[in-house]
């Protein structure tokens, strides 16, 4: 017997709705309609809707009143995730997809917390290694390599997320960045801020996973990267984390994150973000012999997608709301530590320069 179709309303149109989610909806019809779209600039609204034949609203009350909209995905600005996803959950919505971070800070991620335990409405988190199929792979094969981990390398290299939101859609309106100094302690502070904010975020679970005591963070250096990115060294318990993102206008990508331990190690190779396909690879290395896990037909777009489904029909547990909330617990954590390393280590460069 096929399974009813389920009604997917979203909240902020931008490049992730219109680049990501729209994109890998098209490929899951048998299971997804979108049926409204909101956004704050009603031609934006009216067109990426038109799109996908859905109705289209400037008001986020529409949404949350249409009752063919089950499933509400959150994608507008971070400030405004917390309070959209609690309005969502008492709205008694089967379910709710918030792009990351799903709140500023652990006070509003308790709130979520209590309100999603309250009215019963899973939430899932848009960071989508997490559902990637290579990485879900890596966890069932790598036995006790979590135990005798000492170190984590993560490193991303891609050029501007423009170029690829191109190649998946006709994007409408983007945010215009001015160009950044990171010499300025000021804006070596943001960039750290929003790089791990809205980059490293996406496998900072995945290090809390690896790490086996997340307890301890310290922040042994911090930069703020020209033109654009970040490198971080961290000592998360007894594990070292090297954390390195930038963005180039050169054409090369590369994102993994490695698990280094005395006897064995993990490698995993991830798609760039946008990019539609296929999961991760993944490497387990143990003596001279090499296993690899993947690639996988399903990236980990659709993986978050097919979750929802399973959640929506009661065939997947929902995840543990409390493992998000320390999940961003530890990304806030990062994130403050790091930025303010980054702005101590401009006024430091700063200072010698003057000197």
């Amino acid at each position: 017997m096929s399974t009813p179709i389920l009604g997917v309303g979203i909240i902020g149109a931008g490049p992730v709705t219109q680049a990501i989610h729209l994109p890998t909806l098209s490929r899951l019809e048998d299971l997804f309609r979108v049926v409204h779209i909101m956004d704050v600039d009603a031609e934006v609204a009216a067109s990426v809707a038109a799109r996908v034949g859905a109705k289209a609203t400037t008001s986020i009350d529409d949404v949350l009143g249409d009752d063919e909209a089950q499933i509400i995905v959150i994608c507008s600005p971070s400030p405004f995730h917390a309070e959209q996803v609690i309005a969502a959950c008492r709205a008694g919505k089967t379910a709710v997809l918030c792009e990351k971070p799903f709140a500023m800070s652990a006070e509003e991620a308790e709130q979520i917390a209590a309100v999603s335990a309250d009215t019963g409405v899973p939430i899932i988190v848009g960071a989508m290694h997490t559902f990637d199929p290579g990485w879900l792979a890596a966890r069932q094969h790598w036995a006790d390599l979590v135990e005798s981990v000492h170190t984590i390398r993560y490193s991303v290299v891609l050029p501007p997320n423009a170029r690829f939101e191109d190649v998946a859609t006709e994007v409408l309106t983007r945010p215009v960045h001015a160009p950044a100094d990171p010499t300025d302690p000021e804006v070596a502070f943001r960039m750290l801020r929003g790089g791990i904010l809205g980059l490293a975020i996406h496998d900072l679970p995945l290090v809390r996973v690896l790490c086996s005591d997340v307890s301890r963070v310290e922040v042994l250096s911090a930069t703020a990267l020209d033109p654009s990115g970040y490198s971080v060294t961290l000592r998360v318990g007894d594990c070292t984390v090297e954390m390195l993102a930038i963005f180039s206008q050169g054409f090369s990508t590369e994102w993994y994150l490695e698990a280094i331990a005395d006897d064995r190690s993990l490698r995993i190779d991830f798609t760039p973000s946008y990019v539609h396909a296929g999961s991760a690879t993944a490497t387990l290395f143990e003596g001279t012999s090499a296993r690899v896990l993947g690639p996988f037909s399903m990236n980990g777009y659709e993986g978050e997608w097919r979750f929802l489904a399973d959640l929506a029909h009661g065939t997947a547990e929902p995840i543990d709301v409390h493992e998000l909330v320390d999940d961003l617990r530890f990304a806030l954590e990062v994130s403050d530590l790091a930025s303010a390393a980054a702005r101590d280590n401009a006024i430091s460069m700063r200072s010698t320069r003057e000197a």
